[in-house]
Parts: C-alpha cells; structure tokens; sequence
C-alpha cells in the first residue's frame, strides 16, 4: 500500500510539472470529444482522450507487471 502511494505522488508530481507541455500536445481535443458551447454554459466530456489514455496507461502496467 505504501508503494502505492508513492508510486501515485511520484506520477502526480511529474504530470503537474510536465502539464503546460502536455497541453500543447491537444490530447483533449481529439475528434470524439464532446464540447457542447453555449451562452453561459460549457460542457465538455473528453472521452476518446480518456479512451486513449486508459490504453496506454493499461500496456504500461501490463508492462510494468510483467517485466518485475
């Protein structure tokens, strides 16, 4: 449990200092995710981005699983 803690502070830690340029890649704004615009309203459920990032997430455990 504690290795998984750390293990997930360690991913946060990484993803926060590498945003601005995860950003730049327009990984939430692939065809296939919702973005309703409205006057005073905005909606948006990214969910081929979601899709994509459980994929490579998933081979990266299997990958980690697998090889320790």
């Amino acid at each position: 449990m504690q290795r998984l803690f750390i293990i997930l502070g360690i991913t946060l830690l990484i993803v926060g200092l590498t945003w601005p340029w995860l950003k730049k890649l327009g990984l939430f704004r692939l065809p296939g995710d919702i973005v309703i615009e409205r006057d005073g309203f905005n909606f948006y459920f990214p969910i081929t981005s979601m899709i994509l990032i459980s994929i490579v997430l998933s081979v990266i455990l299997y990958l980690i699983r697998r090889f320790m």
